[in-house]
C-alpha cells in the first residue's frame, strides 16, 4: 500500500473523530495538548500510524502509538492527517527583511561599509513582520535569520521561534554566525573596496589578524590597562573563540576552497551557504568536516549560480556532507520562500521522503546546534508540531495548524 493509499484509507477511518475535533482556537492557550496524527513523522524514529504526543508547559512528555498512550481527560485534543516536527528554516532574512519591500522594512543588509559584524540580529529583528506570520503559517516554527548577502561581511545571524510580541520572547539564540559573502555578491563598484576577490580574502584575513591580536592583548592586560572596546574585533574574536561560527554565502567551487583554506588558517568553524558548485568539490567540503545550508532548490539559476541543480541536496547526501534546506534571501516580493516548498522539490529530485523532511527538521537543528530543543518529537524537547491534511510534500495539501511551545498560534488553513 503506498502513502496515498495510506492516507485515504486513514482519512476515511477517521471522519467520525474528526467531527468532534475541538476548534483550534480553543486551543490557543492551552497548558496540555494532545496532537493525534493519523502519521505522525517523529523524525526520531519510523512513522507512526494512528499516533499520540502529549505536551505539557510547551515541553513534549509522550509520543507513541494512540494504543498505548492514555489521553488524561484534561487534554485539549487536536486531529491532523499527517503531524510533524515544526520546521527549522536553516538560513532567512525574514523579519529583518519585511514583505513591503520597502527601505523601512529592509535591514538585511547595511551597505555603508563592506566590512560590518558587530550589526546584531536582535537590534533589527521584528517579530511582529507580516512574513513572518506568513511562514508560520506553513509550518515553520524555528528559523536562522539575520543578516543576509550583499556585502563582505553584513552582521550577524540569530535563532527565533516565530513567535512573540518582542524579541525576547522569540529569540533562542542571540547571537549565532556572522555572515559573510563571498564573489559578486560582495564586489563593490568603482574605487570602493573589495573590487575582487583577493581583496575580500585580505581584508577578511586582515580583521581576523586584528582580531587576534586585540583579543590577546584584551586577555593578557593588566587590571585597567585594557585596550579600548572595539565591537568590529569582539565579534571576528568570537569566531576566533569558536563562540560563533561564519555563514559563507559562496557559489563557485574555487571560491569554495578558498573559504575552505581560510578556515584552516585561522582554525575558525565555517558554513558553507548557498555553494551551488559544491557538488564539484564534495570530497574537499567533507574532509574538511564542514557543513552546507544548500541553496534553495529552486533557486534562480543565473550569474554565480548559472552551474547550480535541483539535485544539489542529493549530491551532499551522497558525499556524506551533512547538510540542510533554507529560504534563504530572495531579492523580489513576497520576500521569502517557503521551505516545505523546497523540501518538496528536493524529493522529486534525489531525495527520499524521510530526507527532505529531516533537511527542514532535524538534520537543520542539528547543523544549527539546536537539536536538544527542536527538530524531532521526543520526550523533553519544545512542543513544536506541524499539522497537515495530507502528505506534506503534495501540492494539493494544506497546512491545517502550527503549535509552538505548547500553544496552538496559526490555525488558517493553507
Amino acid at each position: 500500500m503506498n502513502r496515498f493509499t495510506t492516507l485515504l484509507v486513514l482519512t476515511l477511518t477517521w471522519v467520525a473523530a474528526s467531527l468532534t475535533t475541538l476548534p483550534l482556537a480553543t486551543t490557543a492557550h492551552a497548558q496540555q495538548l494532545a496532537i493525534r496524527g493519523e502519521i505522525l513523522h517523529t523524525m526520531a524514529g519510523p512513522a507512526i500510524t494512528d499516533g499520540v504526543v502529549l505536551s505539557s508547559n510547551g515541553r513534549i512528555t509522550a509520543v507513541g502509538p494512540a494504543s498505548d498512550i492514555t489521553i488524561p481527560d484534561s487534554y485539549e485534543v487536536v486531529y491532523a492527517a499527517v503531524v510533524t516536527p515544526g520546521l527549522v528554516d536553516a538560513h532567512t532574512v525574514v523579519g529583518l527583511a519585511g514583505y513591503l519591500n520597502q527601505p523601512q522594512d529592509q535591514d538585511q543588509v547595511e551597505r555603508s561599509g563592506p566590512v560590518q559584524p558587530e550589526l546584531r540580529a536582535i537590534d533589527a529583528y521584528n517579530p511582529r513582520e507580516a512574513l513572518v506570520e506568513w511562514v508560520r503559517g506553513f509550518g515553520v516554527t524555528t528559523m536562522h535569520t539575520g543578516h543576509g548577502p550583499g556585502v563582505l561581511v553584513s552582521g550577524q545571524t540569530m535563532i527565533v521561534k516565530t513567535v512573540g510580541n518582542d524579541v525576547a520572547e522569540a529569540v533562542i539564540d542571540p547571537a549565532t554566525m556572522v555572515a559573510v559573502t563571498l564573489g559578486n555578491g560582495a564586489r563593490e563598484s568603482g574605487a570602493k573596496p573589495p573590487g575582487s576577490r583577493s581583496k575580500m580574502i585580505a581584508m577578511l584575513r586582515t580583521e581576523l589578524i586584528k582580531a587576534q591580536e586585540y583579543a590577546e592583548k584584551r586577555d593578557t592586560a593588566e587590571e585597567g590597562k585594557e585596550p579600548a572596546r572595539n565591537l568590529r574585533l569582539e565579534a571576528f574574536a568570537q569566531v576566533l573563540s569558536g563562540e560563533m561560527k561564519l555563514l559563507v554565502t559562496v557559489e563557485r567551487a574555487n571560491d569554495i576552497l578558498t573559504v575552505l583554506r581560510l578556515a584552516e588558517e585561522f582554525g575558525i568553524d565555517i558554513v558553507l551557504d548557498s555553494a551551488a558548485e559544491a557538488y564539484l568539490v564534495t570530497d574537499q567540503i567533507k574532509a574538511a568536516g564542514v557543513p552546507v545550508i544548500t541553496h534553495p532548490t529552486m533557486a534562480r539559476h543565473g550569474g554565480e549560480r548559472e552551474n547550480a541543480t535541483f539535485e544539489a541536496a542529493r549530491h551532499l547526501r551522497d558525499a556524506g556532507i551533512p547538510f540542510a534546506l533554507q529560504s534563504g534571501f530572495e531579492a523580489y516580493v513576497p520576500k521569502t520562500r517557503v521551505i516545505l516548498f523546497e523540501a518538496a522539490i528536493a524529493a522529486a529530485n534525489g531525495l527520499s521522503f524521510d530526507e527532505a523532511l529531516a533537511s527542514i527538521t532535524i538534520n537543520a537543528a542539528r547543523l544549527l546546534g539546536i537539536a536538544d530543543r527542536v527538530g524531532s518529537l521526543e520526550v523533553g524537547k519544545d512542543a513544536d508540531f506541524a499539522l497537515y491534511d495530507g502528505d506534506p510534500f503534495e501540492y494539493t495539501t494544506h497546512a491545517v495548524g502550527v503549535v509552538i511551545d505548547g500553544h496552538v498560534v496559526s490555525q488558517e488553513v493553507r
